[in-house]
């Protein structure tokens, strides 16, 4: 933030045939460099510029306030935070957690139907689960003794 007191104090730089400091310090760059060469609009412009210098520290202030997002007073601007965006689990991965929890519950071991009634997905999509559960490593198949369906054994989880 600027000062009037430095700004007066660049007004001064008149006395040594520097005109228009005040300006620049201002954020007046095109009439700074009016004042420069033109001797401060011949010493008229410097002259009125002692009366309109706490007006131009407000103005170049202000500006910079805005820019900063703060408010007159200088308290922060902030807008609410609001979601515009919400994650989504991939419900693959989510089948997937539930197809685990499923088989820790059957003692490690896991069939398809069991899977659908435990899930409540379809039974395609917890076949196609499984085999790639297959592919990855995490699971194993096998047949029940019994009945001959197509158990899936999960490594990790049978004893």
């Amino acid at each position: 933030m600027n000062k009037t007191s430095s700004s007066y104090i660049l007004w001064l730089g008149c006395l040594l045939q520097v005109y228009g400091l005040h300006r620049f310090y201002n954020g007046k760059i095109a009439t700074g460099l009016l004042w420069l060469f033109t001797f401060g609009l011949f010493g008229v412009g410097q002259l009125i510029d002692l009366f309109l210098i706490p007006d131009m520290v407000d103005d170049y202030n202000a500006k910079l306030r805005a820019k900063m997002g703060l408010s007159a007073a200088g308290v922060p601007l902030s807008d609410a935070v609001v979601a515009t965006q919400t994650i989504q689990v991939n419900p693959k991965e989510q089948l997937m957690v539930k197809l685990l929890k499923a088989a820790a519950a059957h003692g490690g071991k896991l069939s398809v139907t069991q899977g659908v009634m435990d899930t409540g997905a379809t039974f395609a999509q917890v076949e196609t689960t499984l085999k790639e559960m297959v592919k990855s490593g995490y699971v194993g198949v096998d047949n029940h003794p019994a009945t001959g369906v197509v158990v899936y054994k999960f490594l990790e989880l049978s004893s």
